[in-house]
């Protein structure tokens, strides 16, 4: 009985994202950076389940860009392709062993360097395009 305790307590349970809640106002916000950065991504939910029914907010462009997940103490946004990208502003703060992907974990009171997302946004895609081009 003990292992299923541990698991429980080792999964992280991902938080939909209420109306007036700080996590949907960055999420928001995120969105926003997104389509201005990349007008032509497309954003889905992905990941439907019992434990998160409305899904993962995911944006692609000529593959999956990046991810939006709300858990209780933030806001996580995974890049798909993250290791391959040049970070010189420093802001992957999560999943920096990973070996393909990268995070950025947002919390509450954070500020976001705009001008740093949008161009990790841009590298994003143009990558997701120079791998489609070469298949």
């Amino acid at each position: 009985m003990a292992k299923k305790s541990k698991k429980k307590a080792a999964k992280k349970k991902t938080v939909p994202a209420r109306k007036n809640d700080w996590r949907a106002a960055a999420l928001a916000r995120i969105r926003a950076l997104i389509q201005e950065a990349a007008p032509n991504a497309v954003e889905e939910r992905k990941w439907k389940k019992p434990s998160n029914p409305k899904g993962v907010p995911t944006w692609s462009h000529d593959g999956i860009i990046c991810t939006g997940e709300t858990y209780k103490d933030k806001v996580k946004l995974t890049f798909a392709r993250g290791a391959s990208l040049n970070d010189p502003s420093g802001l992957f703060n999560a999943s920096l062993d990973a070996g393909t992907r990268r995070a950025i974990d947002i919390r509450e009171g954070d500020k976001i360097d705009e001008r740093a997302f949008k161009a990790l946004i841009r590298e994003a895609v143009a990558l997701n395009s120079e791998k489609k081009k070469a298949r």
